[in-house]
């Protein structure tokens, strides 16, 4: 015979019970914990609209509007509360009562848990001592009260402006029934008065936090849209630096190993450089190709046509018919003498002006553009110009995106790029992409 122990695991309690420890927990950490903590008022913002309507040298003090509100109407309750007490004919306690109810309302700019526990506090005092007819309240911390729980509903959490409410209220319904009777006072009016206003306050401090929240999210979103448009544009410009890179290796390779041919009895060490010439570029264009080969963008257009020729700029013609064809009438205007530049400056001087153009078509519709190509001793400079919009411009999701494709092609050039609109209403694109002229010539002998 065995004996078998049942254990128990812990004791579970119903929803309800879980809800009042829930809320009770709320309570003790909203108003009995931290309850001296210094918190002090933090300035306002400047820097919203109605801000910018005050000249610069008053805008820097609105700030501190909010703590000039408070201790304004902490001012008004002192006033309020010494012309209440002042009907028992000394006016130095009369001064004493209105400080009792008017310095809870000026300590909310520091300690608003605080001043919230002392005008409750000074409540019952207060009608004890001047025996005022709106008892549980007397005039003074009836205002005062009121203008504390609203100023710390502002400052606090939702959950918190509940309970004090529900506290005060507690209050108010326990003095009129214990000592003034279920009719004395003025506790329901207050309660619900009191309600209204830091419901009212609760509700707009709600409001403006999700608003916060809303901003920040769209920020964020924002934030990570241009991160993942611009990790897009490097991908695409990787993907198709790949294949020219890829060309010139090859051709390294197979120069390197047709070389030794090209001499009659070459010495050993001349063809084992060459042999190592070609191991080196065959190793790098292996890695090249796995490494690069990732940010492939798998879809139907560059599927279609996997081995097709990168575009330079003798595709430009064909372009800028394509262009008029879809209803931007486009110009075209070459000085210099025109030279064949290295397949990496071709590709993005053609991918700028076909990203400039595109951005005429969709935010500048019925409107006419240029596009100037100039082959100068330093480089190679591109101006795209388009005028003014004469028909409807439709609301075009990721606006901006273009610039940012083309101005990370200028940088890896290590070129310059300008994007402003004109005088016109128009907009313009300038880009000077730099050249060696060993760079754009110095190949052209060994191919």
């Amino acid at each position: 015979m065995t004996d078998t122990t049942i254990v128990q695991g812990p004791r579970e309690h119903s929803p309800e019970i879980n809800l009042a420890k829930a809320a009770l927990r709320g309570l003790r950490e909203d108003l009995f914990q931290g309850v001296l903590a210094y918190r002090p008022l933090p300035r306002a913002g400047t820097d919203g609209p109605w801000a910018r309507q005050f000249p610069d040298r008053f805008r820097r003090h609105l700030g501190l509007l909010p703590h000039a509100v408070v201790l304004g109407l902490a001012g008004l309750t002192l006033i309020t509360g010494m012309a209440s007490y002042g009907a028992i004919g000394d006016s130095f306690f009369a001064l004493v009562a209105g400080l009792m109810a008017a310095v809870p309302v000026a300590l909310t700019l520091l300690r608003p848990v605080l001043a919230f526990w002392l005008s409750l506090g000074a409540a019952p005092l207060l009608v004890w001592a001047t025996g005022d007819g709106l008892y549980p309240w007397s005039g003074g911390s009836l205002l005062g009260h009121t203008i504390v729980m609203m100023v710390v509903a502002a400052r606090t959490r939702p959950r918190t402006a509940a309970w004090m409410w529900a506290l005060s209220t507690l209050y108010s319904l326990l003095s009129a029934a214990v000592f003034g009777g279920l009719d004395g006072g003025i506790a329901v009016p207050m309660a619900v008065l009191s309600g209204i206003g830091v419901g009212i306050v609760a509700l707009v401090q709600v409001n403006r936090n999700a608003r916060r929240e809303v901003v920040q999210e769209r920020t964020v979103t924002a934030v990570e849209r241009d991160r993942r448009t611009l990790l897009e544009e490097r991908s695409n410009i990787a993907r198709e630096l790949h294949d020219v890179v890829a060309h010139h290796m090859s051709v390294v390779a197979i120069q390197a190993e047709a070389a030794p041919y090209r001499v009659e009895n070459p010495p050993p060490e001349l063809e084992q450089a060459f042999v190592t010439i070609r191991e080196n570029a065959v190793a790098a264009l292996t890695e090249l190709r796995r490494v690069l080969g990732v940010v492939r963008v798998e879809s139907s257009e560059h599927t279609a046509a996997p081995d097709a020729p990168q575009p330079t700029l003798a595709d430009l013609d064909k372009l800028l018919e394509n262009v008029r064809e879809a209803g931007l009438p486009v110009t075209r205007t070459v000085t210099g003498a025109a030279r064949e530049l290295p397949q990496g400056v071709e590709l993005s001087a053609y991918r700028i002006v076909q990203e400039a153009l595109s951005n005429a078509l969709r935010h500048a519709p019925g409107s006419a553009a240029a596009v100037e190509v100039s082959y100068v001793l330093g480089g190679l400079g591109l101006r795209i110009v388009n005028g003014p919009s004469t028909g409807l411009v439709k609301p075009s999701p990721g606006a901006g995106h273009g610039l940012t494709g083309m101005r990370e092609r200028v940088s890896m050039l290590d070129g310059e790029m300008t994007a402003e609109g004109t005088d016109d209403g128009g907009y313009e694109v300038a880009v000077f992409i730099p050249v060696a002229r060993a760079a754009a010539t110095g190949t052209e002998g060994e191919a």
